[in-house]
């Protein structure tokens, strides 16, 4: 095994396979699984990746596919290419393969705007329905074969049917006869050897004559074949020899068709085998909440809150840690059972699993690079039989790893120089780190020795890191903490432990200056650490309050948008409703006026009705313009507070009501009826708003005008139409010329304007049709030319 090999089971990945098995259906994706080992090259690992996080996304939206027919077939497919008979259970697995390929294909039909890494293979299998449906079709059981496989074998087992009736009903009158009462044992019908019998006192077999098959073990029963059934059975016989052939030429027909569908099958068989194993690895990202790392260049890794697959991910205490751009070095330390192996672990087996082509337990964001090998020594491993010390161990360890590291490698070791002397031990780890640099690889260690603490403070490209105890509750909390070395907390853990403070003292005494001071300053670089961390958490909560205070904002102006929204709403319905009055308003004087017109003498000047008419609508459409122009001016705010006398609708009721009088914080008291409320201001709107005003005063000036047009209204030698319609104008064109003709004009105007056309159009088709129109013609220069027609009466 080389140290490589001996490094990923160090770090546990076997374990982590493990797991990847579990979650894997068929039989070969676990051996696939079992077997997965770390790739070396960039796109092939971002590949597996891919692939992994589109199984991911998929499983989201239709859950994972059934794998559970995936079954290794391809022994049988070589013998039945051979020319070979399968039994009925090879091909059923043969159609349970089809089926799930079938399965899969519908699995991922259907509208997908994007492609992924996996379209690939699904594309790639090649199920065979008709296959599939005459194998399930033709074998009912593993070891039944159904009538309908053949006409041949139907016939053959209805024929069976049949003679084995004859021979049951033969057999029930011979056990249900008094004469053979006394010679039958039993009165019953059985088998042996495959022909119908009955059973016979040994003393009495001479009286049913017929063929012995059979005596029980005390001798006392013989089963005899009587002679009136020997043909018939004879016949079964032969009929099951028959059918037995049938079956062995189903199966061979059916074994020949799988034979040419051998190449599709067995890439059926390799296809699914593979997506068994994509599936699996997104089944352990869910289960682990893991997600798909970035693949970064220069040996970089970034963690983010990264947790280890082996512990239970609901208490694992995740870890920030980055190597590889501002030092290519990290020595860990801190206290015994603190978390310093379990850091360098998560490291070393994150960067494995991604390279194997798993998500990994760690925030977005989460980067490692390509290694071309992870190398560890972790853990004690002496022997008493190699007679190997715990130095030793791990010595031997280090010079495989030393021999074997390279560029591209990452070497991790767990309490390097331990289990000698420490000063030698020291010297020693500082050398295999310099050495393992020197080479171009990344390190990561864990130790005690403060020689190595200062060796990092001092050292470019290495960096110190600790675990975090908490002193109080003499417990470590798991939290990595890169850039600050652990401080021996010895002394303030034994004084928590109740160690007499003279011991205590008289240590500190003992202790070297250098290291006393290196001590003091480790002490005060936690102190601010720890001030920091509070004023970062402070600062924290500040941001979230500003966050949600931020939120609250745009809540509230979103209710004020919806507020705005709803007062545009009430305007635009008030101002429907304006519209409907003044055209009621128009009908009303069109009345008037055909009334007028009914009463009037003959001497009527009914041009000047139509100029009544014309007027009326122009100032409708002056209205409407208003009204236009209102919707725009209710979209906006009102121009100011509401007031004690002001009219205003509720909004939540479409109710109009009264103010009584408006508190500071600016609540009104509205009378709405008997009903006397209390409400918000942003709940009303102020309807004696100025757009309400300039409605009512465009409403009282059309009142205004309609009466003038009424009153105005007499016969003159000219008519305009223009701004009517088509049909409302042919009207009063005929109403005009009949009082024209009335008044004993002999010419009149017809001003229609120039337009479109359609207006001159419909006025020429109208005098065209009028008995008392003698001619008519388009007006001449100074007579208003294609605008007007010159209408002779007759």
């Amino acid at each position: 095994m080389t140290m490589y090999e001996k490094s990923l089971n160090v770090l546990e990945l076997p374990a982590v396979l493990e797991m990847l098995a579990q979650e894997a259906v068929s039989e070969p994706a676990k051996k696939s699984a079992a077997d997965l080992r770390p790739v070396s090259d960039k796109r092939e690992i971002i590949r597996l990746l891919k692939e992994t996080t589109a199984a991911k996304n998929m499983m989201v939206l239709k859950g994972s596919p059934s794998f559970s027919g995936v079954k290794d077939v391809s022994a049988s497919v070589m013998r039945a290419d051979r020319g070979g008979m399968l039994n009925t259970r090879e091909l059923l697995d043969i159609a349970a393969l089809l089926h799930c390929a079938r399965m899969a294909i519908s699995y991922a039909s259907g509208d997908r705007d994007e492609k992924t890494e996996i379209d690939g293979l699904f594309s790639a299998l090649r199920a065979n329905k008709y296959l599939e449906e005459k194998i399930t079709a033709s074998i009912t059981g593993e070891d039944e074969i159904a009538d309908g496989a053949s006409p041949e074998l139907s016939d053959i087992r209805r024929h069976i049917r049949i003679a084995g009736e004859k021979v049951r009903t033969t057999l029930q009158k011979i056990i249900t006869s008094t004469h053979y009462a006394k010679a039958l044992q039993e009165p019953i019908i059985t088998m042996r050897n495959g022909r119908y019998v009955v059973p016979v006192k040994a003393e009495c077999k001479s009286q049913l004559p017929g063929l012995v098959h059979d005596m029980s073990s005390s001798g006392a029963t013989m089963f005899i074949e009587p002679m009136t059934v020997v043909e018939l059975n004879n016949e079964i016989r032969e009929l099951m020899a028959k059918e037995k052939q049938e079956i062995d030429r189903i199966l061979m027909a059916l074994s020949a068709q799988a034979a040419d569908a051998g190449d599709d099958i067995r890439l059926d068989y390799d296809v699914l085998s593979s997506l068994d194993l994509i599936f699996a690895k997104a089944k352990l990202s869910y289960k682990l909440n893991a997600g798909e790392p970035e693949i970064s260049d220069g040996g970089v890794i970034v963690l983010k809150r990264a947790r280890h697959p082996l512990l239970p991910q609901g208490s694992a205490v995740p870890i920030d840690v980055s190597l590889g751009e501002d030092f290519d070095t990290l020595i860990i330390t801190g206290p015994n059972t603190g978390g310093k192996t379990v850091s360098i672990k998560t490291m070393g087996l994150l960067c494995i699993m991604a390279q194997c082509g798993l998500h990994i337990p760690a925030d977005d964001g989460s980067s490692v690079p390509v290694f071309g090998s992870v190398l560890a020594d972790i853990g004690d491993e002496q022997s008493i039989e190699q007679s190997l010390s715990t130095f030793s161990s791990h010595m031997t360890n280090i010079i495989g790893i030393l021999d074997e590291c390279s560029s591209d490698s990452f070497v991790l070791f767990d309490e390097l120089g331990a289990g000698t002397d420490p000063v030698e031990g020291a010297a020693l780890a500082i050398s295999i780190i310099e050495y393992a640099r020197s080479m171009g690889a990344k390190v990561a260690a864990t130790t005690h020795y403060a020689e190595l603490k200062a060796f990092a403070a001092a050292t470019v490209g290495v960096q110190n890191a600790s675990c975090e105890f908490d002193v109080e509750t003499l417990r470590p909390t798991y939290r990595l903490l890169v850039g600050i070395p652990g401080k021996s907390n010895a002394f303030a853990i034994s004084s928590r432990l109740g160690l007499s403070d003279g011991i205590i003292e008289d240590a500190r005494r003992r202790i070297d200056g250098d290291s006393a001071s290196f001590e003091e300053v480790l002490g005060s670089l936690e102190k601010t650490r720890q001030r920091m961390e509070r004023e970062r958490e402070e600062t924290e909560k500040l941001l979230k309050k500003a966050e949600a205070d931020a939120e609250i904002t745009a809540n509230k102006r979103s209710e004020a948008e919806l507020e705005r929204e709803k007062a545009v709403t009430v305007a635009k319905r008030e101002a429907r409703r304006l519209i409907e009055d003044a055209r009621r308003s128009v009908d009303e004087v069109f009345a008037e006026i055909d009334e007028i017109r009914k009463n009037a003498a003959k001497d009527m000047d009914w041009q000047r009705v139509n100029e009544a008419k014309a007027l009326a609508r122009r100032r409708l459409n002056e209205t409407e313009e208003a009204l236009g122009e209102s919707e725009e001016i209710a979209a906006a705010p009102p121009s100011r507070p509401v007031e004690a006398g002001d009219t205003v609708e509720i909004l939540s009721m479409g109710t109009k009501a009264d103010v009584i009088s408006v508190s500071p914080d600016r609540l009104l008291t509205v009378q709405a009826g008997a009903l006397k409320i209390t409400v918000k201001e942003s709940d009303v709107r102020l309807v004696d708003s100025e757009t309400q005003k300039r409605l009512k005063k465009q409403i009282k000036k059309f009142e205004a005008s309609r009466e003038t047009a009424i009153r105005s209204a007499a016969a003159r030698p000219e008519l305009d139409i223009r701004g009517m319609m088509t049909d409302e104008a042919v009207l009063v064109l005929d109403r005009y010329i009949d009082g024209a003709t009335m008044a004993k004009l002999n010419q009149v105007t017809i001003i229609h304007g120039k337009g479109t056309g359609a207006l001159r159009a419909a006025v020429h088709q109208s005098l065209k049709a009028n008995r008392q129109v003698k001619s008519f013609r388009l007006g001449r220069f100074g007579e208003g030319e294609n605008g007007v027609t010159i209408v002779e009466l007759k």
